[in-house]
């Protein structure tokens, strides 16, 4: 018997222990899905001074690299690049760069909706904060929802408002609970509406919902230990999000964070720590949450350190043999599977 067929874990076809988001999207849509990262030009409410000035310790411009192009010409190279790579039968368009609900609603909401009409796009993904999701801007998120799929991408990083505010994250972690709440609610109603659609996508009895959320965390986090990070999984967990992302907090150039690695004031983690506690993080998160992705990716010409996270294959397969050291998968003590 090999080992994917030893697997526990039901919503995997290979030795994957937890639901990667290519095995989702396959199973959803059929075929290979790509994103195509967008920038259409927002900022941060902790760098313009809505709540606060400089940014997150750790980014460095949010993401940027629109250089000029127009959100459709972002999306066709994004396309161009994938193909180069793959056989994709569909993109996702993803407004990756800064808080994509910070700003005009009525702008916002017509950029989502124009890229709702691309050619091959199959899905929506939308990157915000919790504290830029009004009652306006949730209601055009809903609507568009009922357009094309959509899913909203929720930084959270630390659920500790300490830590928070040591990385001028400029919210709590109340804020991001009410924020989200607002948009569950309005997720529930749309997915409500389109139960029997989402019955009919079923993957190994996984519904395929229309408006997915979901929430990003980061290892690594300055004055962070693993039991801090375990706690930030739990209660992520409780809020039982449809996708989950576990970053490693990389050290890029040109940030606040390389200054403190500098002085020798902040060391980042080593790669079997780090390993470790993102199988311990998968063990009690939602059984049923797409892993996003279960590393960071940042350029190799801004990560100053470790220099280990640059080689993000080598990761995801250590992650991989611990999990089957353990016996373990994702979910496994969440008391959900």
């Amino acid at each position: 018997m090999t080992q994917p067929e030893r697997n526990p874990y039901p919503y995997s076809d290979s030795n994957k222990r937890y639901m990667t988001c290519d095995w989702y999207l396959k199973a959803r849509f059929g075929g290979k899905i790509a994103r195509a990262a967008l920038d259409q030009g927002c900022t941060c409410p902790n760098i313009d001074g809505t709540r606060g000035i400089g940014g997150c310790l750790f980014c460095k411009n949010g993401s940027a690299s629109a250089k000029g192009l127009t959100l459709e010409e972002q999306y066709e190279n994004g396309k161009a690049a994938a193909r180069a790579k793959w056989d994709p039968i569909g993109f996702i368009p993803y407004f990756q760069a800064h808080t994509n609900t910070h700003g005009d609603p009525a702008a916002l909401s017509c950029a989502f909706n124009k890229a709702a009409g691309w050619k091959d796009a199959v899905m929506i993904a939308v990157a915000t904060r919790p504290d830029c999701v009004s009652e306006e801007m949730t209601g055009s998120l809903a609507r568009l929802a009922r357009k094309i799929p959509l899913v909203v991408e929720l930084g959270l990083q630390t659920s500790s408002d300490d830590t928070a505010d040591r990385v001028n994250r400029c919210h709590s972690f109340s804020e991001f609970v009410a924020g989200y709440k607002r948009l569950k609610k309005a997720a529930d109603s749309v997915n409500a509406e389109f139960r029997c659609e989402s019955a009919k996508g079923e993957a190994n009895g996984l519904p395929m919902k229309r408006f997915m959320l979901g929430i990003h965390i980061i290892d690594g986090l300055p004055g962070e230990d693993a039991a801090a990070m375990l706690k930030t999984a739990r209660d992520t967990a409780a809020l039982r999000p449809d996708m989950v992302k576990i970053h490693l907090l990389e050290v890029l150039r040109g940030t606040g964070i390389e200054d403190l690695w500098k002085s020798g004031a902040y060391v980042p983690m080593d790669r079997e720590d780090y390993v470790k506690i993102v199988c311990d993080q998968l063990e009690v998160l939602p059984p049923d949450a797409v892993m996003g992705r279960v590393s960071a990716d940042a350029p190799g010409e801004d990560l100053a350190a470790p220099v280990w996270a640059a080689r993000k294959t080598e990761v995801a397969n250590e992650i991989d043999k611990e999990l089957f050291a353990r016996d373990s998968w994702q979910g496994k003590f969440s008391g959900l599977l």
